[in-house]
């Protein structure tokens, strides 16, 4: 969710260790904002539960309408131990109890009827260089050096069964990730269980951003509040369409984007009334 949607059409806002939240958008702020330092302990139970409350302050006393909270588990135990592990299973087991924690702590705050929440061997990439790689993981970007995109796509085209190469203007539409002047020429994506690396050593046990259409890439979405019909189990539906449902449930204009409110209008009760606490974390 882009914080300069909201505030700019005149919500109080809020980020909390969200990634991105405390930055300045088109000379606007959030708020109130708390950042991340870089080194920042994921797996600190006791401070996730001291920050819902102090979110639950910004509500009643701050009277912000949209707050981002982020908490950095049990994404960084996922990495480090592998997605099928104990370590993972305890983890989860803690962020499940802190989202009770949480619907406690909404009710103690009185905001049960006003806030709605969301819940590398074939290629020798050290040696002659001829393009930066920019980003990388189960997918990567290119930055060819001036002349040699096409030396480079020929290249990489094919170098392994389990690497996928495109061209920009060829990246399948289903992504919705080329069409953007930030995007570089040459993208690329593994299949699961293998990655773009710059090194050749990889630390992480499991990770994330993997084609979609994966299994394994799909996420629970979990929703309560005023304006969502309880006991309701909805189809599932890409995440791409959450943002279009936050702006409903905010009032606010959304910015172009390729969502649809068509994926989650039924499990919503209908609209609230205009500018009447239009309530989000």
């Amino acid at each position: 969710m882009d914080l300069s949607v909201v505030f700019l059409q005149g919500l109080k806002t809020g980020s909390f260790h969200f990634p991105g939240g405390a930055a300045t958008y088109s000379g606007q702020t959030p708020s109130k904002a708390v950042a991340e330092v870089d080194d920042h302990p994921n797996s600190n139970v006791t401070e996730w539960l001291l920050n819902i409350d102090i979110v639950m302050d910004w509500f009643v006393k701050d009277g912000l309408d949209f707050v981002g909270l982020y908490y950095g588990e049990p994404d960084s135990t996922g990495h480090k131990y592998g997605p099928e592990t104990e370590e993972r299973r305890a983890i989860v087991k803690e962020v499940d109890e802190t989202i009770g924690f949480l619907v406690e702590a909404i009710e103690r705050s009185g905001l049960k009827d006003t806030l709605n929440v969301k819940l590398s061997n074939y290629i020798n990439f050290t040696m002659d260089l001829k393009f930066d790689l920019v980003d990388y993981g189960p997918s990567g970007m290119l930055l060819p050096k001036e002349g040699k995109e096409e030396t480079v796509y020929q290249n990489l085209k094919g170098a392994h069964p389990h690497l996928h190469v495109y061209k920009k203007e060829e990246f399948p539409e289903r992504f919705h990730y080329r069409n953007n002047e930030r995007i570089l020429p040459i993208l690329m994506y593994r299949d699961p269980g293998y990655v773009v690396k710059r090194i050749v050593f990889q630390f992480s046990k499991g990770d994330h951003g993997y084609d979609n259409a994966e299994a394994d890439m799909w996420t629970i979405f979990r929703a309560f509040g005023p304006r969502f019909r309880g006991g309701y189990v909805a189809e599932p539906f890409d995440s791409v369409h959450v943002y279009a449902l936050m702006c409903d449930l905010l009032g606010v204009q959304p910015e172009p984007h390729y969502g649809s409110l068509a994926f989650t209008r039924d499990m919503c009760e209908g609209r609230w009334p205009p500018r009447s606490l239009p309530r989000y974390l």
